[in-house]
């Protein structure tokens, strides 16, 4: 069985029931989320050994958020604990042509504060396949770039394969200070993962003919955009999601995975989304894409059984992708019917 670890932070997700404003809410629904935490789970559903690094309070919230990942069977015995407070983001849900709206509330966390003291990397990537993190955590600051440098060289020295998925998040950090830390990290990459907008804030690469809000999504710029970042750092792959946006509640729903050896460039179907819940959306499609390339997929079969899972998360309350290997290669196969499953 293949071992999986991912590093990040892990958060309390806090939201009004249903559709609710948050100037409308007495009550708030709490649950815990986070972009590596949700891959980690993701893949622990798919039978992997997935294992998440992070740190954490040693009080009852702390707990929680661990006991909220040991629940799918994702390994936490190397969770850091320590620090002063658990991450919060608030959560509201769009709906039609309201968006969605997200507040964060994640200074002085306890992984925001945490040092490269903190964590044993050669201990950790003992045994260990595959790496994974996003571009939201070293956005957390200088410290936590230099905790992901030190992953990234430890897992490289291991001969571990790194996934990044780039997620870049404007209320963190500056395109400036994303572009210095990511551009040092991504030297040990190996498979990228983006979107059509984190490849323009970061490295300043775009698709030509492309409107995400018009639904016009050009092909060839896309293509474009994933050779440049191969070229660039040398990725073996580069994925690129691709998110049609019609209102907040039905968005288009593709990706292309670029494999650099073979030139080899392949598209997915499109999925027309009705949203249930879009956060971890992006997550999904990393965790399924690693079970994928951890499975020996083909490139087709791959980013077509990505998207699949991810198209699934989005009818989904909460981060966390809660799904099969079997329900995702069924919706892969094209059984996008949503018939009862009698079992």
């Amino acid at each position: 069985m293949a071992k999986v670890v991912t590093f990040g932070e892990l958060m309390i997700r806090l939201q009004p029931y249903n559709y609710e404003r948050f100037v409308q809410a007495d009550h708030l629904e709490f649950s815990f989320g986070g972009g590596e935490a949700n891959v980690a789970v993701s893949l622990a559903n798919y039978g992997l050994d997935a294992a998440y690094v992070t740190k954490l309070p040693a009080h009852a919230i702390g707990q929680a958020a661990v006991n909220s990942l040991r629940r799918y069977g994702v390994d936490t015995s190397m969770i850091v604990r320590g620090g002063d407070r658990v991450g919060i983001y608030f959560n509201e849900k769009g709906a039609s042509q309201r968006g969605s709206v997200c507040i964060y509330d994640r200074a002085h966390s306890a992984i925001q504060e945490a040092s490269t003291a903190d964590f044993d990397w050669d201990k950790i990537f003992n045994g260990v396949d595959w790496f994974h993190f996003t571009g939201i955590t070293p956005a957390l600051g200088p410290n936590v770039v230099d905790i992901c440098r030190e992953a990234c060289k430890a897992a490289k020295a291991h001969g571990v394969k790194i996934s990044c998925d780039l997620n870049y998040r404007g209320k963190l950090w500056t395109r400036q200070q994303a572009r210095e830390a990511m551009t040092d990290l991504c030297q040990y990459v190996d498979v990228c993962i983006s979107n059509e907008e984190d490849a323009k804030d970061v490295f300043g690469i775009e698709a030509e003919a492309t409107d995400i809000y018009a639904g016009e999504i050009n092909h060839e710029g896309y293509k474009s955009v994933a050779k440049q970042l191969a070229d660039k750092f040398g990725f073996e792959k580069v994925a690129i999601t691709l998110r049609e946006s019609h209102s907040a509640s039905d968005n288009g729903w593709s990706a292309m995975l670029y494999d650099a050896a073979s030139n080899e460039y392949c598209f997915s179907k499109k999925y027309e989304l009705r949203i249930i819940d879009r956060v971890g959306g992006g997550d999904s499609f990393g965790g399924g894409l690693i079970y994928s390339l951890l499975s020996g997929k083909s490139t087709q079969e791959a980013v077509e059984f990505a998207v699949a899972a991810s198209a699934l998360k989005h009818t989904i309350e909460g981060d966390y992708n809660m799904v099969t290997v079997a329900e995702v290669e069924k919706l892969a196969g094209g059984d996008g019917s949503g018939r009862i499953q009698r079992q």
